[in-house]
């Protein structure tokens, strides 16, 4: 279980160990958290606290495109092992197979026929995903099966 009190633990251990890239990533991981904090105006649970991790993996991500366009090899190294640090404290992601038996489950559960009731399997299937897939490539999945493709 992911809390806020581990990614603190993990942060002194780093520290200890002199570990700069985890020590650097962890401490804005719990700058990110701080600041969801105040937003909500209460503490995090592990589902929020999931979030705030891949919103910082998203940023990493972001980061290591532009910096591929912009051509800067100097960039790409650093943001790619904050990223491995993050993918570390993420739950694995579903496989496409795994998506889709979970999408097919949702799709006969809710007896949707066409895309139109996509936004009830949607509402059915993003909190059994969550986590674990992002919201395009489930809509895709489920569009693909409603669709026939």
């Amino acid at each position: 279980m992911l809390t806020q009190e581990a990614l603190q633990a993990d942060l002194q251990a780093a520290i200890r160990a002199s570990d700069d890239v985890r020590k650097r990533t962890l401490r804005m991981v719990l700058t990110a958290v701080k600041l969801a904090e105040v937003e909500k105006l209460d503490t995090l649970d592990e589902p929020e606290l999931i979030a705030v991790l891949q919103k910082e993996s998203k940023m990493r991500n972001e980061g290591i495109e532009g910096a591929k366009l912009a051509e800067r090899e100097d960039l790409i190294a650093p943001l790619e092992s904050e990223l491995a640090v993050l993918q570390g404290y993420l739950p694995e992601p579903f496989t496409a197979e795994e998506l889709q038996n979970l999408a097919r489950e949702a799709i006969s559960e809710i007896g949707a026929t066409s895309v139109q009731e996509m936004g009830k399997v949607m509402k059915v299937l993003m909190p059994k995903v969550q986590g674990r897939a992002d919201g395009k490539t489930v809509s895709e999945t489920v569009r693909g099966l409603l669709t026939g493709d």
